[in-house]
């Protein structure tokens, strides 16, 4: 028995942002083992220390030795006891290396280029910053700290440093700017080096936002900050900061757009430009760049990366010449093209996510044009645009006269290299596809913060997209470290704006039409999110870091509401997108909006008490408990009828009185749940609902004893549902229930994506109830495993949990149901079988078996 050892949410222990990490380990032990100690060792190069601790915590327990100082280097392991059992072997010793955590730490001075700029202008030309060097003899050891105003990749003596892009990523620049740690010790030689970056605007000054977008927003020059740092083999230290000695010249990027494209010239490369020996006479000295090191924060998530290759599945040439591919798949990414022969001198490479009548239906990017140009081609290519990223399925070639069985292309899958931990396969090969396209639009939108779509002029942090699909994400993927960022932004501009903006991070002055102002669904992220990502992952951390922003927002609420404790005041969102809302109205929903905004209050109110009390806050945790019950009263008494549940109910209104707890008499809840259940069989089985109550409406009809009429919506052909966007064709989920139109054509509205994840939140229901893996406390530690089989045949699931995998698999077969369940260690957990009865079981591998009811339709 050997634990596996890790730290924080990193998946890279170097560079790490805090004094004293925490760490966490999974155990793979016999079942009926439990750890009763553990002992640390840290090693910190002069010795090592053992820190023995009598607890059966796991999962982010606090660093045991004295903090780290910036590039202190420590070497952990880890062992393990049983209450009367000898300890386990050492774990694997884990690396870990702080970053520069004292603002002092950073000697370098910012550069920029030395030229003017017309910073109105859309097509202003990056620079290139390049330094040469000697070293006395071959490093020992060498890290590259780097930041950036703008988007930036290094190269040194000709080769890229890392393999992450669009760094140093989007955050509130002005509170919060990331910087970057690479090991560069076998990028450096004895003798001459040198050291080059390639630059971008990136969201720093390109245009961004929709309408127009806006430029410049949080500066208008592009800069670098750089120090290398390299311990000789003697053991001293050199230091090869930017500064006034980095000469710049003008980049053969001679555009580049996160919205509408890269245009790179060829001919204009300085080759040999990252090599010993260039001749950089002709290049300008860098001038002065002003950056603000106490904004300066370390990566909590991982970075962007290319995770996957596609290659097409079609390829044919237009009567025009150009070539168009179908990558079978929407994605966020990029195209590599390699050709040996056939390229023109101008190679323009366009993106689009569906097709209309064979071509690239471009209306629904709005001004993200996504166009990428290759110049001065010698007939060969080999390119990848660097600093632009594009949503798309399709992809068409101007420029290529080559035979197209020569011609490489293929597509990069860019986003956030997220650990995948959660999966579902099942019976019904309909709803396997939805839920890949959930993963896919989760994949595609997490693009260093969860933005809403990946291709339009918009993929900005939408507050209420995210509430809503966290507890999805957070399944699928361990997007805590990335989340946990973000909610560090949603706390920074709730403090400068006085409310939760609508999306995170804001763009000042952009034009946009609403004001940022509260709204319910998108500003009850501040408490919502934290709480889900609390379930998942049980960081006490980034709870408590999170509670002033949480209670904050329930205060504001509250006194909007007044005494009343009804929300019924000001412009709401509602339930956003509901299908039966007019096509250029998507916020006048059947439900009314303050009736969302009282639930979602009474909600936020009664999860911000679970959080007070998760945290030891017992008073706030009992007044915002009373809150709650105060503002559930109050809905029923606005919103009640004598004769029904509520008052002209619609899917949405019935959902969230029955998930929110808002109907505290069991018959009332009851006849609610009968209710929702008809209106659903009434309306065909078709989804009724929009952003608001879509993750709810499932969940609300299993509560009330209707899982039938849950699994009858959501296996549903006829539009709205899901299946109707599996039947038309989709790889990921749209924005729109009828993005796609009946007849397949696109819908005319102004805004439809085919890449939006909220309204895929209905997998969190899929992986609880069909695959029946629930925690029951923070981080898994207990679990209920409650698969209900439905109409289906079989289906599996899986979650790797800090603490190792749980796994629930079960089949129906005449009439006998089987279920398997495994649980790692320091996991315990009931299991609820469809007959009624419920056993306690622990770590280890359990079967079971009884019968069930035959459903019509077992698949």
């Amino acid at each position: 028995m050997i634990p596996e050892l890790s730290v924080e949410h990193l998946g890279d222990a170097l560079g790490v942002g805090t004094a004293t990490p925490r760490l966490s380990w999974k155990i793979a032990a016999d079942p009926g083992w439990r750890q009763a100690s553990y002992e640390l060792e840290v090693d910190r190069g002069s010795g090592a220390t053992r820190h023995l601790v009598h607890s059966d915590e796991q999962v982010l327990v606090p660093w045991p030795a004295e903090p780290l100082s910036s590039r202190e280097r420590a070497t952990v392991r880890v062992r393990v006891s049983a209450p009367d059992g000898d300890p386990s072997a050492w774990s694997a010793p884990l690396t870990v290396e702080a970053g520069l955590l004292d603002p002092l730490d950073w000697t370098a001075t910012g550069i920029q280029p030395p030229w003017h700029e017309d910073h109105s202008d859309d097509d202003r030309r990056p620079p290139l910053f390049r330094h040469g060097f000697e070293l006395d003899s071959d490093p020992r050891r060498a890290r590259l700290y780097l930041t950036a105003h703008g988007l930036t990749e290094i190269e040194i003596n000709g080769r890229r440093v890392g393999d992450d892009i669009l760094a140093p990523g989007w955050t509130v620049y002005q509170d919060r700017l990331r910087t970057i740690v690479h090991d560069v010790t076998d990028h450096l030689v004895a003798g001459e080096n040198a050291i080059g970056a390639w630059m971008a605007d990136g969201w720093w000054r390109g245009r961004y936002g929709f309408d127009g977008g806006t430029l410049n927003i949080y500066g208008t020059d592009i800069a670098l900050l750089a120090q290398l740092e390299v311990e000789l083999e003697d053991g001293s230290v050199r230091v090869i900061g930017t500064n006034t000695d980095w000469v710049a010249h003008p980049s053969p990027i001679v555009k580049s757009s996160l919205y509408t494209g890269e245009t790179f010239d060829a001919e204009l490369v300085p080759d040999g430009w990252t090599q010993p020996g260039f001749d950089d006479s002709a290049w300008q000295a860098a001038k002065v760049a002003e950056f603000a090191p106490g904004t300066f924060v370390a990566p909590e998530g991982p970075p962007v990366r290319c995770t996957e290759e596609l290659r097409p599945v079609d390829v044919r040439r237009t009567e025009r010449g150009s070539v168009v591919l179908d990558f079978g798949q929407n994605f966020s990414g990029r195209l590599r093209v390699r050709a040996a022969a056939g390229v023109g001198e101008r190679l323009v490479l366009r993106h689009a996510e569906v097709l209309q009548d064979g071509e690239l239906y471009t209306r629904t990017l709005r001004d993200a044009t996504s166009v990428d140009e290759y110049r001065g081609s010698t007939g060969s290519i080999d390119w990848e645009p660097r600093f632009t990223i594009h949503g798309f399925r399709y992809a068409e070639i101007e420029g290529y006269d080559g035979p197209l069985d020569r011609l490489d292309v293929v597509g990069r899958v860019y986003h956030s290299d997220m650990r995948r931990t959660g999966w579902l396969t099942t019976s019904h090969e309909g709803l396997n596809r939805l839920h890949e396209n959930i993963r896919w639009s989760l994949r595609s939108n997490f693009v260093d913060i969860p933005m809403d779509c990946p291709q339009r002029d918009e993929r900005l942090g939408w507050t209420g997209d995210i509430q809503v699909f966290t507890p999805t994400a957070s399944f699928l993927y361990d997007c805590s470290g990335l989340l946990s960022s973000w909610l560090r932004d949603l706390s920074a501009e709730q403090k400068r704006f006085g409310t939760v903006p609508w999306y995170v991070p804001v763009i000042p002055g952009a034009p946009m039409w609403t004001p940022i102002q509260p709204a319910a669904v998108w500003g009850d992220a501040a408490v919502l999110t934290p709480w889900a990502l609390w379930e998942r992952f049980a960081d006490r951390e980034l709870l408590a870091r999170q509670y002033p922003s949480a209670a904050s927002w329930v205060d504001q609420v509250t006194r909007l509401a007044g005494p009343s404790r009804l929300w019924n005041t000001g412009m709401q969102l509602g339930d956003w997108l509901d299908p039966n809302a007019p096509p250029d109205d998507p916020a006048l929903a059947v439900t009314d909006p303050y009736l969302v905004a009282t639930a979602y209050f009474a909600w936020s109110a009664e999860k911000l008490a679970d959080t007070a009390a998760a945290l030891g806050h017992q008073a706030d945790a009992e007044r915002y408990h009373r809150l709650h019950l105060e503002i559930a009263d109050a809905f029923t008494a606005e919103w009640g009828g004598d004769d029904r549940p509520l008052d002209d109910p619609t899917q949405t209104s019935l959902a969230l009185a029955i998930a929110f707890g808002l109907l505290r008499d069991p018959a009332r809840r009851a006849e609610a749940g009968d209710t929702l259940a008809r209106l659903v069989r009434e309306g065909g089985h078709r989804v009724g609902a929009g952003f608001a109550g879509v993750n709810l409406l499932s969940d609300a009809l299993t509560a009330t004893g209707h899982v039938e009429t849950a699994f009858a919506l959501l296996l549903e052909h006829g539009s709205p549902s899901w299946l109707s966007m599996v039947d038309k064709g989709a790889t990921t989920i749209w924005e729109r229930w009828d993005s796609l139109l009946d007849d397949l054509t696109v819908n005319p509205g102004n805004m439809t994506s085919f890449n939006h994840y909220a309204l895929g939140s209905v997998a969190d229901w899929m992986h609880r109830v069909i695959g029946g893996i629930e925690a029951t406390a923070p981080g898994y530690r207990t679990v209920r495993i409650a698969p209900r089989p439905g109409p289906l045949g079989c289906a599996s699931a899986r979650f790797e949990s800090a603490y190792g995998a749980i796994t629930s698999d079960w089949t129906v077969v005449d009439g006998a149901f089987s279920l398997s369940v495994h649980l790692p260690t320091g996991v315990t957990g009931t299991v609820e079988l469809p007959d009624g009865s419920a056993v306690a079981v622990g770590p280890g591998e359990h079967a079971f078996r009884t019968s069930v009811e035959a459903v019509p339709g077992v698949a």
